[in-house]
């Protein structure tokens, strides 16, 4: 019978072969474009400002609320994972275990939700606008930084709050089997995972900072 190392080492073995097969299409094909852009004189089109202004400002607004959503749900649905799978396998031998580790359940749901209020927050910024009111360069102006503001205040709160679910996830699943084993360590990793739980919060308040003043 096989070891797990050998079974690793199997299954690294027939994925290599996979793996440098995308890494060189990946490759291949970005250095083909290069090349087309570069030989057909439309080599200013990688210029990130020419990207930044061409984009309306309403898609980075909306794709900035679409991650906040998203990364928070995606943090949350992690951090249920790993600590779910713990509670579930460590509650089979302590079944003491399985309702007070239940926060920890609760702290990852509460990720999602600090993205869903930062969206309606954001989504609140966000109205019609005619382009008569575009004339002037200022107003222009105001309008891009509207569309940028909204965009980094949504990045800002998703990846905080993807980073809040893991590690909520991971210090709620170490509680769970440290709860299994003694019952008087829960408290104490419980301070951990409260601590852990604030990252979320802390992306929230930086980014209603970033979105301050922000409006279409």
């Amino acid at each position: 019978a096989l070891s797990s190392r050998d079974c690793c080492s199997e299954i690294m073995g027939l994925c290599s072969p996979t793996y440098a097969v995308v890494y060189s299409t990946t490759l291949f094909v970005l250095l083909c474009v290069g090349l087309y852009y570069c030989i057909g004189n439309i080599g200013y089109r990688f210029d990130i400002g020419w990207f930044l202004t061409v984009v309306p400002p309403y898609m980075w607004a909306g794709v900035g609320l679409g991650l906040s959503i998203a990364l928070s749900v995606v943090g949350a649905a992690w951090g249920i994972f790993t600590t779910g799978v713990s509670i579930v396998g460590g509650g089979v031998h302590a079944p003491r275990i399985r309702t007070r580790n239940l926060i920890s359940i609760i702290f990852c749901e509460a990720v999602a939700i600090y993205g869903i209020i930062l969206a309606i927050v954001l989504s609140q910024k966000m109205s019609a606008v005619s382009d008569a009111g575009l004339d002037s360069p200022e107003a222009f102006s105001k309008y891009l930084f509207a569309g940028y503001a909204i965009f980094g205040a949504g990045l800002t709160v998703g990846f905080s709050n993807l980073a809040c679910g893991i590690s909520v996830g991971v210090v709620g699943s170490g509680a769970a089997l440290a709860d299994a084993q003694d019952a008087s360590l829960f408290v104490k990793i419980l301070i951990v995972e409260i601590f852990a739980s604030a990252i979320g919060l802390f992306g929230v308040i930086c980014a209603i900072i970033q979105s301050n003043g922000a409006s279409f």
